[in-house]
């Protein structure tokens, strides 16, 4: 079997903020991970552990102090780093990505047929007949036909989500990002959404990337995972290697980092993540609102 296919590489990440007391904290400390093409790869972990920061890194909206993030979509020949990349160049690379945003992110001003078409109009060069075909199938695929004549306050939490979805993608992307998608939605909406998110990546055979800290998501749509604490890597390996941790006994748990993920996994109230001895100043920092 030839191994497979790398589309992003990221390569000891570092990015720091300001805490507005003359200092920074470094909220992504050397992060180090691959996406394989057509994997659905769940990034996870406690509140302020960094993965919406590296979310944001991914797509180019943050700068990084250090490290690379390589693409290498279809189109290229060789692998790109878009760290210091300008804008324009950066902007070639978007169109090939897709983003769901926890909120849905729709324009309220516009119905969502006409959100579903924005990108369309904005970054392609398609007469406004094909753009309503293509956002008539787009529809189709998260079954919100019947309401794209709907604005945005008229949609319920699962279906904002849904035409975010289809919104995302409008350009047939090669790799989707998903933040937080079963955020604010009940148990039942939220396996319903899952189990969009697998079909689409089915019928479009896209890369996706979903950050997330609700488990049963993870699990239901895993490849493999990325644990981050601390703003460190960890853990990265197959869904089945984080599902023994999740199983097995705490008594057989050998390592400091295995206790934490278990703890992680199960929602414990007791363990190294919720020890204020063991308390980073990182974690302090986030702790305290810092």
């Amino acid at each position: 079997m030839s191994p497979p296919e790398t589309v992003i590489s990221v390569r000891d990440l570092v990015k720091s903020f300001e805490t507005g007391r003359g200092g920074s904290v470094r909220v992504l400390d050397g992060v180090s991970f691959e996406v394989y093409r057509g994997e659905t790869l769940v990034i996870m972990g406690g509140s302020g552990c960094g993965k919406s920061t590296l979310l944001n890194c991914l797509i180019g909206e943050y700068e990084v102090d250090l490290g690379e993030i390589d693409y290498h979509t279809k189109e290229m020949s060789a692998a790109v780093n878009i760290v210091g990349m300008g804008e324009t160049e950066l902007n070639l690379i978007r169109k090939r990505i897709g983003i769901l945003f926890q909120s849905g992110a729709l324009f309220n001003s516009l119905t969502v047929a006409e959100n579903v078409a924005l990108p369309l109009q904005e970054h392609s060069y398609v007469e406004r007949s094909i753009i309503d075909i293509v956002v008539t199938l787009k529809l189709q695929q998260v079954k919100m036909l019947e309401h794209r004549g709907k604005y945005p306050g008229q949609l319920s939490g699962g279906q904002k989500k849904r035409a975010g979805l289809a919104r995302a993608t409008a350009l047939d992307p090669e790799i989707l990002f998903y933040d937080e998608p079963s955020a604010g939605l009940d148990p039942v909406t939220s396996t319903a959404i899952d189990e969009l998110m697998m079909d689409l990546s089915k019928k479009l055979q896209v890369t996706s990337v979903v950050v997330t800290h609700e488990m049963d998501s993870a699990f239901r749509i895993a490849d493999r995972m990325v644990m981050l604490e601390r703003g460190r890597v960890l853990k990265l390996g197959a869904r089945a290697e984080f599902e023994a941790l999740r199983d097995a006994s705490a008594d057989d748990l050998t390592t400091e980092a295995e206790r934490l993920i278990h703890q992680f996994l199960n929602g414990s109230g007791t363990g190294p993540l919720t020890d204020a001895e063991g308390m980073s100043e990182f974690e302090k920092l986030i702790v305290g609102g810092g």
